[in-house]
């Protein structure tokens, strides 16, 4: 398979955990799930704004309503209601939009963002992911499985979401690689092998995320030779080194990356044959405005 010019694109959203403590100037260890408790209407500002700046795909705010993040602030009991208020704040957001917009639900890591080595178990995962994308199935348009660190954090995701969602509802998932362009998923795991574990799941596109843009390009550049599946790309602005936790003392660093740099790498995906574009953690409305113009 040789890169082309891809001829469909779905613009994604960008950071919404980032946005939203930008916005409310709040710290903790709820991280996004804080805003579902106390101001569910900043959820829906920022998926109005990535809307607004160009996004056909948003996210639901899911990804610290699993119940190890919700267990820091004692409200692990409330799992599923806020998965499913989630949902339905995308889902209302999306359906008055003045396009067609889709509503990606989203299944995190369980445990810590990139720690592969604290995957939970397959029969422990599944509960819980199997729970979560039952919360999200009324709402959504597809799942997508992201930030996954490693092949078996991923089959975990994806079997969960194939067995709620059956053959009818698209799967994506979107792996982390290894800071280094070229070495691979944070396990270190090869891509290769992480598409080849989940050929028989029918995943309709795979994407890389939560890396930094120059991972990302090598990634794709490989991504493009093992699939004719849809492929995409939405990168971090931050550095996150070895053993990073959200609690720990371990500090993620900050890529100086200008808007311009953010649209040519967006760019360079598009050349690369990449048809989902969008931005992670410190990604704003103003970078998805700034790219959505860019790869238009």
């Amino acid at each position: 398979m040789t890169s082309q010019i891809a001829t469909d694109l779905t613009i994604m959203d960008g950071g919404m955990g980032s946005e939203l403590l930008k916005r409310s100037g709040q710290r903790g260890g709820l991280w996004s799930a804080q805003a579902l408790l106390d101001a569910p209407e900043s959820v829906a500002q920022v998926h109005q704004d990535y809307i607004d700046a160009g996004a056909r795909l948003i996210i639901t705010n899911t990804y610290s309503t699993v119940p190890s993040y919700l267990q820091k602030g004692g409200w692990q009991d409330r799992f599923l209601e806020l998965a499913t208020l989630a949902g339905q704040i995308a889902r209302d957001v999306a359906d008055q939009g003045p396009d067609h917009v889709r509503v990606a639900g989203s299944l995190p890591p369980l445990n810590e963002s990139y720690r592969f080595d604290l995957v939970p178990p397959a029969q422990e995962a599944a509960s819980v992911y199997t729970a979560l994308a039952q919360a999200l199935m009324p709402y959504v348009d597809l799942f997508i499985c992201e930030t996954m660190s490693s092949v078996r954090e991923a089959r975990n995701a994806v079997a969960a979401a194939r067995r709620v969602g059956g053959a009818d509802t698209p799967v994506w998932v979107s792996w982390t690689l290894a800071e280094e362009p070229g070495r691979g998923l944070r396990s270190g795991e090869s891509i290769s092998q992480a598409v080849a574990e989940l050929a028989d799941y029918g995943v309709e596109a795979y994407l890389f995320n939560c890396t930094s843009a120059d991972a990302i390009t090598a990634g794709l550049a490989e991504l493009r030779t093992l699939t004719t599946q849809q492929i995409g790309a939405y990168p971090n602005l931050l550095h996150i080194p070895a053993g990073w936790t959200l609690d720990n003392e371990v500090q993620a660093g900050h890529y100086e990356m200008t808007d311009e740099e953010f649209r040519a790498y967006a760019v360079i995906w598009r050349e690369q044959g990449a048809q989902i574009i969008g931005g992670c953690c410190g990604t704003t409305p103003e970078h998805i405005k700034g790219m959505a113009d860019a790869v238009a």
